[in-house]
């Protein structure tokens, strides 16, 4: 106890104030990051809610004493981290969030006793509406999307039908493509009878209107639709153009571009051809007839008979004898034929531009420089017949290649399959690690710097000695010892307090400051400072 006394004496009021008030600026410090590692992370459990599925969401968020966080005026939600997966599978289970639709479920709230029909259809195109923007909601591209469906009812005694039709509104991240129009289009087509792709108007969040649902602006879309298919076919020629180059030339040594031109026009052709070689009888009919009469004769007629000669001799007999008959028959051929139906679709080459440039060879000089070389034409010949083959070339439909071999402005300087990554080619995950790494020796720097190092130095700095004559030095005559002043050792005591406190306060000062920097460090990056005081904890464990 002695010693801690004396320790204490030496050390003075003013340091022992400032090393206390420094100590409880570091726990305080410390504390603040222990406080801030031990509170869960929050991440977005929901983003772009509606106001009602925020409120019901947090309704049972607050029932299942859950802590959350509203940002965004209540459009996002954030939740613990670690209980994301179990905190949806609860909501999914109430049927949250609903995105401001309502689906089927609307008829497991309400009772149908004593629903009118007319209350029951608005109930099912409500259900149909709720369902389809769900499904449409589920695309990637699309953020929100809201339905209206006209299904008009048939009239009794009524031969006109009206057709029916659907209007959607998109929200969607950054902008869509034919093909996800046409697919959306024909998505709610096939979910409503008796609805045409057509009949589907569909605009952004924006006002553009992407799909007329007339039929007018079907132009504008088919154009959209067959320059991205003339593009996709350029771009796989090319990229299969290159891919063969390469592994010839080296990789980043040529350069080809293709176009092509697409015959859109969709044709069915049909021919009938008859072979009269081909005959075979189908049918045979054969009709014979007979006829055979017998009568008296007229005595006393003139009749032709009675005039030939002889006639009268016969006269006495009094008949004659009648006899005809004739034979009929009728053959059927069938003559064999051939139909054929030839479809062709729109989208096939109807002609098709390659030009390839190829960059020469490179040798180097004693001194290191590089030397370039045009490549022999033989070569160039052979590039040429394997562009030519690779391509499909047709000459009947007007096709051409050019292999042109030309020095190229930037000489690539590496090498097919020697591809390496850059020195100072970082990925994210490597700049989040140097980020962390850099604020962590920040912060271990002005620790050392303005707390640890002023406050050792204060502590271990020898206290200042009296000024003492030395022994021998002579005392002049006129000298008179200064009467004993009782007061002088308080006042000499109190000028050393004074001393210490204003160095104990100027310490204080620039302790605070670099206590205050570090804890808006703190402020600025509390998820890695976070970090690093959970390193420091677990090396200390």
């Amino acid at each position: 106890m002695n010693q801690l006394g004396e320790l204490l004496g030496k050390l003075g009021v003013a340091r022992i104030a400032a090393m206390a008030v420094v100590a409880v600026m570091i726990l305080g410090f410390f504390a603040f990051i222990m406080v801030r590692s031990t509170t869960p992370q929050l991440a977005p459990l929901y983003t772009n809610l509606e106001f009602d599925d925020s409120a019901a969401i947090i309704a049972e968020l607050g029932g299942m004493g859950i802590p959350y966080e509203i940002r965004n005026e209540g459009a996002t939600l954030l939740v613990p981290r670690d209980q994301i997966t179990t905190i949806r599978m609860s909501l999914a289970q109430d049927g949250l969030p609903a995105r401001g639709q309502v689906g089927y479920e609307i008829f497991d709230n309400q009772s149908t006793l004593g629903a009118t029909s007319f209350v029951q259809n608005i109930n099912h195109i409500r259900a149909l509406e709720g369902e389809l923007a769900r499904t449409i909601g589920g695309l990637s591209r699309v953020q929100s999307a809201r339905v209206h469906l006209v299904l008009p009812e048939r009239e009794l005694f009524r031969r006109d039908i009206q057709e029916a039709s659907a209007s959607i509104v998109l929200t969607v991240r950054g902008q869509l493509s034919a093909g996800e129009i046409r697919a959306v289009q024909h998505l709610v087509a096939s979910a409503i009878e008796g609805l045409s792709p057509n009949a589907v108007s569909i605009v952004d969040s924006s006002g553009s209107l992407l799909a007329s649902g007339t039929g007018e602006g079907e132009v504008s879309i088919t154009a959209q639709a067959v320059e991205e298919r003339t593009l996709g076919v350029e771009t796989r020629m090319r990229t299969r153009l290159e891919e063969l180059l390469a592994s010839v030339v080296g990789l980043g040594r040529a350069r080809v571009q293709v176009s092509a031109e697409l015959d859109l026009n969709r044709s069915t052709r049909t021919s009938e051809t008859f072979d009269p070689d081909g005959q075979v009888v189908r049918s045979t009919q054969m009709v014979e007839t007979g006829d055979q009469s017998n009568g008296p004769g007229g005595a006393g007629q003139v009749t032709v008979a009675n005039e030939l000669p002889g006639a009268s001799e016969q006269g006495g007999e009094g008949g004659t004898q009648s006899s005809s008959s004739s034979l009929e028959e009728t053959l059927n051929y069938e003559i064999s034929s051939t139909t054929e139906t030839e479809v062709t679709e729109a989208g096939s080459i109807k002609r098709m531009s390659v030009a390839v440039v190829v960059d020469g060879v490179y040798t180097y000089d004693a001194a290191g420089n590089a030397i370039y070389e045009p490549r022999p034409q033989a070569e160039l010949d052979q590039i040429t017949a394997l562009v030519r083959t690779a391509m499909g070339y047709d000459a009947d439909r007007g096709d051409q290649i050019e292999v042109v071999n030309m020095q190229f402005a930037e000489r690539p300087g590496i090498e097919a399959g020697t591809a390496e990554p850059g020195l100072f080619e970082f990925s994210r995950d490597d700049l989040m690690k140097f980020a962390e790494m850099a604020v962590t020796l920040l912060i271990a720097l002005a620790l050392v710097l303005f707390v640890m190092r002023p406050l050792v130095k204060k502590v271990l700095a020898p206290e200042p000695k009296p000024l003492a004559l030395p022994e021998t030095a002579s005392v002049p005559a006129e000298y008179k010892e200064p009467q004993e002043d009782p007061l002088a050792e308080a006042r000499s005591r109190e000028a050393a307090t004074e001393a210490w406190m204003e160095t104990a306060k100027s310490l204080g000062e620039s302790q605070v400051k670099a206590l205050k920097m570090v804890g808006e460090l703190v402020e600025e990056s509390p998820k890695q400072a976070s970090l690093i005081i959970r390193d420091w904890l677990s090396e200390a464990a």
